[in-house]
């Protein structure tokens, strides 16, 4: 395969030479080569982008709603034609297997696009409250920070919303994959969006995003990655008195109970768990299964575990692909060798591919709740099980966690559902029900401030003004 040398920035419609020589390399996680490199972007080029989108502002927010939906619905089209090199793009440089990239890191995100660009189109109508006229308006401009893991589909859950709200955007991607997201820019130019409405600076979160999140003319930061980056932001923003959105970390639990079918719940538990080699924020990295199953589900998941084959992600029997660096390697590593619960599948001694950034799929039983085990978000192919006694206890357990995005439940359906509205957290799945991408997506205590995607995650991107008559 081609190498991939990217050495401009997307500003004001236009490819532009950055203000810096400096370049970031992209590696490849399986083959460890590096294959690609995008330009270490600066404070300059953010200021750039930011007054080239301040500008774009006010042409784009008067835009007719038909007019801005018609335009992200041929942004759509022209980033669906590119579906396949997306699809091989972040196999590169995150290691994703094919398959798994073409359903969901591709397809995933043309899917959110297309229905913002529906919404877009037709916008929720004024309300009347009283002698009031209640209107919503587009922000501003949209400062977008996204992180390596779905690296496409993170930033089209900003870009297209912030866009259909009649926003403006520079966009941030992770310097570990930031290649799909000039394919997005390519993809913008081409259906002619007008410029500045969409702005690509590529680079590192110390002079990037940074630069973004205490820029005083963004008016909005939506950024996804780790609580620690979340916090630091926030403390940016907050100078200003500027509006943030946060999707943060998770460490979600997969409650099973006792009148559950558990060969479904524990096979879609694990699959979830090791999800994009485990590297989903929204993962169910906890099962917690009644003790009248607890043996059964055991060794079910040591099973299933054994299953996932790692390997080249462009080879069709390849389950598993590669963590995204070395540096993620090791940390998961690390989780692993400090880990006292009883090891029922994977492990550091188990046999890994010659080369690439793996780890074993891994499942630990008997984990004490509140061991780092189970309490910190390891970002890898790792699944610790425990056991509970009652339903009360499995909802206490579940609850226990600084963290709280998703879940899942299992069980008779009034029973299940009863417990899913006790879980505190953004999203819960009760037998099996699938992702829902119009629906709203964040979380609660650390795991972030706001929503993302449908109408939810539309309003993030708007005021609310009233106006009294």
């Amino acid at each position: 395969m081609t190498s991939v040398f990217r050495d401009q920035l997307y500003i004001g419609g236009q490819w532009v030479p950055p203000e810096s020589a400096e370049r970031i390399e992209v590696e490849n996680p399986y083959t460890e080569e590096v294959f690609g490199h995008v330009p270490a972007g600066t404070a300059e080029d953010v200021n750039l982008a930011v007054s080239a989108a301040r500008q774009a502002f006010e042409g784009w927010a008067a835009t007719p709603a038909g007019e801005r939906g018609a335009a992200l619905g041929r942004l759509h089209q022209a980033l669906a034609a590119r579906a396949g090199e997306i699809a091989e793009t972040v196999g590169r440089e995150l290691g994703t297997p094919l398959k798994i990239a073409k359903a969901v890191q591709a397809g995933l995100p043309l899917t959110v696009l297309s229905g913002y660009a529906e919404m877009a189109a037709r916008p929720e109508p004024d309300e009347t409250i009283g002698n009031s006229l209640v209107v919503h308006e587009p922000a501003g401009v949209v400062g977008a920070i996204t992180p390596w893991n779905y690296p496409l589909h993170q930033v089209v859950a900003k870009v297209a919303g912030a866009l259909a709200a009649g926003c403006t955007v520079v966009l941030k991607p992770s310097e570990l994959t930031p290649l799909v997201a000039c394919l997005l820019a390519d993809a913008a130019h081409e259906s002619g969006l007008p410029a500045g409405v969409l702005n690509l600076v590529t680079g590192t979160g110390q002079a990037v995003g940074a630069s973004i999140a205490g820029h005083p003319d963004v008016d909005l930061v939506s950024f996804t990655g780790s609580t620690a980056t979340g916090r630091a932001i926030s403390h940016a923003a907050a100078d200003r008195i500027a509006k943030v959105s946060l999707e943060l970390g998770g460490k979600s639990a997969n409650v099973i109970l006792a009148d559950a079918d558990v060969v479904r719940a524990v096979k879609v538990g694990v699959g979830n768990a090791f999800l994009n080699s485990g590297q989903t924020c929204t993962a169910w990295t906890r099962m917690l299964v009644h003790r009248d199953l607890y043996d059964e589900a055991v060794e079910l998941a040591a099973k299933t575990a054994a299953g996932y084959t790692l390997g080249d992600p462009f080879d069709p029997a390849t389950r598993l692909g590669p963590l995204v660096s070395a540096a993620q390697q090791n940390r998961v590593r690390g989780f692993i060798s400090r880990a006292t619960a009883r090891l029922v599948a994977g492990g550091l001694d188990a046999p890994l591919p010659a080369t690439g950034h793996f780890v074993a799929p891994t499942v630990f039983a008997d984990v004490d709740p509140d061991s780092e085990l189970a309490q910190e978000e390891i970002f890898g192919p790792v699944l610790s099980i425990i056991p509970f006694d009652s339903d009360d206890e499995a909802v206490a357990i579940a609850n226990n966690s600084k963290y709280g995005l998703a879940g899942a439940v299992w069980g008779s359906d009034e029973r299940a559902l009863a417990v899913a509205r006790r879980l505190r957290t953004g999203a819960v799945d009760v037998n099996g029900g699938s992702f829902n991408p119009f629906a709203p997506f964040g979380g609660y205590k650390q795991s972030g401030i706001g929503r993302e995607l449908g109408a939810y995650g539309l309003a993030e991107f708007q005021q609310v003004k009233a106006i009294q008559r």
